[in-house]
């Protein structure tokens, strides 16, 4: 099934700037690339500088080099974006690993653990702490977290500190969307289906019949193209989404809702 087409793309982020995590690649390149054809200013932010900056110069925007786990590093990412634009309108907290490590409990090790708990959970904690004082001046605001459709379903090939660090996700996107929404602020946590990213190709490519096992569950049959899942936060980030707060917005091709898919 091929991806869908799109011939015309809003304009409703003009003169906002974005600051997005993971942005080198998959779902954070495709959203830097919405974003600026919606009118954005692009933050680019992701640890891998070749490919981080090689987006940000696609897209028009700044590059910054962090570590999304650091404190300090998260800090200097949102300041830059504020001294470069003037404001920061948008925080996409994208970034986050799946390593083969992760599997399940009975197997994962605490390092394993730990590592993707930093990287999945830790830095969307880091990001919303820095960039909330920035639009708590302006006195509006969008974040968008990324979560998982494993956040809200089980799942027997597990990926143990992946599906318990997106839930996390979840529980705290909510905590905070009730927290500032009468300070203009919206938090929201973008739930997607497995999406054809280098990081779900690689995982699959190591183990086929797992790829398999999970696609079969999906009833559009097929795994959602970067594309769409950035035309959703593209949704998030703007007005039209202007009464969502504290929400679960699930872009899942049809899982969360199956009990049996078609043949």
């Amino acid at each position: 099934m091929s991806e869908p087409t799109t011939t015309e793309v809003c304009r409703r982020l003009v003169g906002r700037t974005a600051v997005i995590t993971g942005a080198g690649s998959g779902i954070g390149l495709a959203t830097a690339r919405r974003f600026a054809a919606e009118g954005a200013n692009v933050v680019v932010a992701d640890i891998d500088e070749g490919s981080g900056k090689a987006a940000a110069e696609e897209v028009g925007g700044i590059f910054v080099k962090v570590d999304v786990t650091d404190p300090e590093q998260v800090e200097a990412l949102f300041k830059t974006a504020y001294d470069t634009y003037g404001s920061v309108d948008i925080a996409f907290n994208n970034a986050g690993i799946s390593p083969p490590d992760d599997d399940s409990i009975l197997t994962t090790g605490l390092d394993a653990w730990r590592r993707v708990q930093d990287v999945n959970l830790t830095s969307v904690y880091l990001c919303c702490k820095a960039v909330l004082p920035y639009m708590q001046r302006q006195g509006r605001g969008s974040i968008i977290n990324t979560a998982s459709f494993v956040a809200k379903m089980g799942a027997a090939t597990s990926q143990i500190s992946y599906t318990a660090s997106k839930g996390g996700v979840l529980a705290m996107t909510r905590e905070l969307g009730v927290q500032f929404a009468r300070e203009g602020i919206r938090v929201n946590a973008l739930c997607p289906g497995p999406v054809n990213t280098p990081l779900l190709r690689e995982l699959f490519a190591k183990d086929p019949e797992r790829a398999a096992r999970r696609l079969v569950h999906i009833p559009v049959g097929r795994f959602a193209e970067p594309t769409e899942i950035a035309a959703a936060v593209a949704f998030l980030a703007s007005d039209d989404s202007s009464f969502m707060t504290a929400s679960e917005f699930l872009v899942d091709g049809g899982i969360g809702g199956a009990y049996v898919t078609p043949q």
